[in-house]
């Protein structure tokens, strides 16, 4: 295939936009690949567009060696479908809604497990028919509050979703590592080293998922990984072993003057403890109640792990009138003597195997010595909700843990039969007994894949595409096209390269050697030939690779051309 550049959209940047902070976000609108619509709203340039038809090549083929089907759902749904699994409420604000002319309440799918989930109770009847697996590629939209980073984290969004339905748990779990080998292999041949790990399954709900995670310092997510290996696991819901102190008697309840002690510092210091001798008092709101956290003071609260524990999409911190209105006092805070009514307390595990800890007396200026749970106060809801941190022992072998940021690229999901059993989607069984279908879910962000693949191949010049993505694999240079003989010979040369099956841009425009040059490589296109009027005179046309640099000087024939090219991007990889 040959494009002329005169024929082609091609509006390039000079200079970084101020706007844009990742490597990704900069080069992507300096090579005239995205535009800005509105705040994580992007158009797509042809340029993106060529490598963006390669990415979800790779999908599709990945995706349909394991028995993918590819369907297309709509981008609008019905709200009350997502009424029936309860999330038109737990999805809170980043879910788009409207009316339609007819008042009807309106979604913009941000995922789509209500509307595969509703096909499914319409057609699937028997064993017989699973286990089925269903992708698509999509549009979707989260109006997410900080869209920022370009692709990464955009509004609107492109995104592989699939669905597979079971009949039993072993199958899906069979299923689940189909799709986990071609997750890696999709990565791999993106030319991205992926990490692995546990992750919370969060509004998808599911008994256990796993991320697929880009290693970035410009990452928005961050995750845990053992110095031994055996351990990774998304921030979120990363988990740490806790050290417990050795055991001692429960000794009574003591209320000591802290004039000035506001916080965990302060009061530790005072009192000449260590902060992990001390109950920490955090406070939050939900849409519905006050959530009193109560954890040792050594620890911080992991909000994702304290909104999964009370069962919301919605957390934030109280006010202080808020937190008076239950009795306790801001800064001295206990809940010991606190009043419960709407309120719940939420107790982190590390105060199980904790003894005589200080913690507040819900009065000005003093703190309780000796607080001890479950004896003095009692939970509602006792679970891990401490963040894991950097330095943390493994619980599983004991190393140290290390924090990691990245990218999320990809999320997969056993959903088990959480959608099927709260929308009735059942199929009868082996015995002819009616049991709901077993589910899985499989996430990749295409857009946001295109951003990585630049994040992790890039220089100080620009893009630097591995040869399978990149939009063009020649370009083809004319330095000076007003010139009828270089115009004619690169023309020559470009058509014999695309004969020969390679993607080929022909860069006819009138500008400066500097600018094409310049433009070449921000492009990242593999390969460029020059044909410039020095070397054409001697019969030669310079050939140089992205990647490395690496120059030659072939003969000015189509033969020789093709042979330096294919050699260079043999080279490539």
């Amino acid at each position: 295939m040959l494009v002329r550049a005169t024929q082609y959209f091609l509006p390039t940047w000079k200079e970084d936009p101020a706007e844009a902070e990742l490597p990704s976000h900069k080069l992507l609108l300096r090579a005239g690949m995205i535009r800005k619509l509105a705040a994580g709203i992007y158009t797509y340039l042809p340029l993106a567009r060529r490598v963006l038809h390669k990415l979800e090549a790779i999908i599709r083929e990945e995706m349909d060696a394991i028995g993918g089907m590819e369907i297309t759902m709509p981008v609008v749904h019905p709200a009350e479908l997502w009424a029936e699994t309860g999330r038109l409420q737990d999805f809170g604000p980043i879910l788009g809604r409207f009316r339609d002319r007819a008042g009807r309440e309106m979604v913009l799918g941000p995922t789509h497990e209500e509307v595969i989930t509703d096909i499914a109770r319409r057609e699937i009847r028997s064993w017989r028919q699973l286990p089925l697996m269903f992708y698509q590629i999509q549009t979707k939209f989260r109006d997410e509050p900080r869209p920022r980073g370009g692709l990464v984290r955009a509004r609107e969004f492109t995104m592989k979703d699939g669905y597979s339905f079971h009949e039993s748990k072993e199958d899906l779990d069979r299923f689940y590592e189909k799709v986990y080998r071609a997750y890696l292999n999709i990565f791999r041949r993106c030319g991205l080293a992926v990490a692995v790990v546990e992750a919370d399954p969060g509004l998808m709900g599911g008994s256990e998922s796993h991320e697929f995670m880009l290693p970035s310092p410009y990452g928005e997510d961050s995750f845990i990984q053992c110095e031994n290996k055996d351990y990774a696991a998304n921030l979120e819901g990363a988990v740490s072993a806790k050290d417990a102190d050795p055991p001692e008697p429960l000794l009574p309840l003591e209320e000591v003057a802290t004039p000035g002690c506001y916080t965990i510092e302060a009061v530790a210091h005072y009192l000449g403890v260590p902060t992990r001798k001390t109950a920490k008092a955090v406070f939050y709101r939900t849409p519905k109640e006050l959530v009193f956290v109560v954890i040792r003071g050594d620890l911080e609260v992991n909000e994702a792990k304290l909104a999964r524990a009370v069962g919301t999409a919605e957390l934030w911190p109280a006010t202080e009138e808020e937190i008076a209105a239950c009795g306790a006092v801001p800064g001295y805070a206990s809940p010991v003597g606190i009043r419960r009514d709407g309120v719940k307390v939420v107790v982190d595990d590390s105060l199980l195997g904790a003894r005589n800890l200080v913690a507040g007396a819900n009065r000005e200026g003093f703190h309780l010595r000796n607080v001890n749970f479950p004896r003095d106060f009692r939970a509602d809801v006792v679970a891990d909700v401490a963040l894991a941190r950097e330095g943390d022992r493994c619980p599983r072998c004991g190393g140290r843990l290390s924090l990691q940021r990245a990218i999320e690229l990809g999320h997969i999901f056993k959903l088990g039969t959480k959608y099927s059993e709260a929308m009735g989607a059942t199929f009868l069984d082996r015995e002819g007994k009616p049991r709901p279908l077993i589910m899985g879910c499989y996430g990749i962000g295409v857009g946001r894949l295109l951003a990585a693949v630049i994040e992790a191949h890039h220089d100080g010049d620009g893009i630097v595409w591995p040869e399978n993505l990149a939009p063009f694999q020649v370009v083809v240079s004319v330095l000076d096209p007003k010139r009828p003989e270089l115009l004619r010979l690169g023309e020559e040369l470009a058509q014999g390269l695309a004969a020969a099956g390679l993607e080929v841009l022909l860069d006819d425009r009138d500008q400066s050697a500097g600018e094409k040059f310049h433009d070449a490589k921000l492009w990242g296109i593999p390969v460029l030939a020059v044909v410039g009027p020095r070397a054409a005179a001697q019969g030669r046309v310079e050939l140089e690779r992205r990647r490395d640099g690496e120059k030659r000087v072939v003969e000015a024939h189509p033969t020789a051309v093709l042979q330096g090219v294919r050699e260079l991007l043999g080279h490539a990889g």
